[in-house]
């Protein structure tokens, strides 16, 4: 049996330098992100979002990037859920992008906003019937009593809308991080990884790498 210790693996497929990044983080993780779809990783728009909870506590999942551009990264989630709740105590949120078979990462540091009301109806319903009506079934982050209380709610649902538009629901919505960091990690030989972080100084684009 593999002791978890002996687990490693020694990054040699590509190096980082100041040379090879553009100056706007947003174009450079553009161009890493298509490189991601062009791999064919599997969801490479999967990202990890990290918040605090009331007490100070980290809380983190995995959730679907949706949309970015130069004001932010936005994902969509029900604001009564857990990471809802947590977002409105304390508005500052980290991302984190692996690519592993690009054996690259992308760390985001930012506060957030809620996405305008008028956008999060129209990304709502570009969604699919069954991801539409899935937002009303599940009170995201409650205790239920087994998976039949899901589909119940769901059936009732298919029935009710089965000729009508789906409202989108009021406690539905988009967050969008607008990142103060941006960091891209490129794994490297013997551990000593390239790190390129941009930081927002006086509203302009720092650029610096930080050792491994």
């Amino acid at each position: 049996m593999t002791k978890i210790a002996d687990l490693r693996k020694n990054y040699t497929q590509a190096g980082l330098l100041e040379s090879d990044v553009v100056a706007n983080p947003f174009d450079q993780f553009q161009l890493w992100f298509d490189q991601a779809i062009a791999a064919d990783i599997l969801e490479p728009n999967a990202m990890t979002v990290a918040t605090i909870t009331a007490e100070g506590k980290p809380s983190a999942r995995i959730v679907l990037l949706k949309a970015f551009d130069e004001r932010g990264f936005v994902f969509y989630t029900n604001y009564n859920s857990q990471k809802g709740i947590e977002l409105q105590h304390c508005p500052y949120a980290a991302l984190v992008f692996l690519w592993g078979d690009l054996e690259r990462q992308v760390r985001i540091e930012g506060r957030i906003e809620f996405v305008a009301e008028a956008e999060a109806t129209n990304y709502f319903h570009s969604r699919p019937v069954s991801s539409q009506l899935g937002a009303w079934a599940s009170e995201q982050s409650t205790i239920i009593d087994d998976r039949s209380v899901l589909e119940q709610s769901l059936h009732q649902l298919e029935i009710a809308y089965q000729d009508r538009e789906i409202p989108k629901p009021p406690h539905w919505g988009g967050v969008r991080v607008i990142p103060q960091e941006i960091e891209f990690w490129q794994g490297r030989p013997s551990r000593l990884h390239d790190r390129i972080r941009y930081q927002l100084v006086a509203g302009n684009w720092q650029i610096d790498r930080l050792a491994p």
